[in-house]
């Protein structure tokens, strides 16, 4: 997938991979350019195959056609649209040029970590808190936190079928493709459909 332009304040990549023996993956990402920063969206159909495709595409659907940065908003529209599907897991983020940050929510088990663009740090500087629950049959209180962010810091989203501690030691110099591509060749666990999507902040607009 490619990349967004560096005039835009994020550049982005998704890399994927399906259930070793599948050739359809139930996890989806969605990237939305808004006038006021960048919605970013993991998402993992319950289980694997045609039914968490469908799923996942739903949850899409409704993050495509009416974006926002009111995640709590966005979360609860994916629930209701969720409800005669097997439901998915789904973490969301909106990064705000104007606010120089990050807020993210989740909702299941698609993992975020933010890593500094620091080649000196050596640990991510923050990790999604994620709710209990699965979107489409039950949505628990969710509530969204923030991040401070600097240029160069990278946002990733791995959903389930890449090992947790994928950030532990993660190199993020190179694109973001190379970052997505990375994770995945690391991490991959091949009894699961796996999504990475990385999302490095290049700051505000000129």
């Amino acid at each position: 997938m490619p990349e967004l332009a560096a005039r835009e304040p994020v550049e982005w990549a998704v890399a994927t991979r399906c259930r070793r023996g599948e050739t359809t993956s139930g996890d989806l990402a969605v990237v939305t350019l808004l006038p006021e920063g960048v919605l970013v969206a993991g998402i993992d159909g319950l289980g694997h195959g045609d039914e968490a495709a469908r799923a996942a595409r739903k949850a899409a659907e409704v993050l495509r056609e009416s974006p926002s940065r009111d995640l709590v908003l966005l979360v609860e529209r994916c629930h209701a649209a969720l409800k005669d599907t097997r439901g998915a897991a789904i973490s969301l983020a909106f990064l705000s040029p104007s606010d120089r940050g990050v807020t993210w929510l989740g909702v299941g088990n698609v993992e975020g970590r933010v890593l500094s663009g620091d080649p000196s740090a050596i640990r991510p500087k923050g990790s999604l808190p994620l709710g209990n629950g699965v979107p489409g049959h039950e949505l628990p209180p969710v509530r969204a936190a923030t991040l401070e962010l600097r240029t160069g810091d990278v946002l990733v989203l791995a959903t389930d079928g890449v090992e947790a501690v994928f950030a532990d030691s993660l190199d993020v110099s190179g694109s973001t493709q190379a970052i997505s591509e990375r994770i995945l060749a690391d991490h991959w666990k091949p009894t699961d459909d796996a999504l990475v999507v990385a999302v490095r902040y290049l700051g505000a607009r000129p």
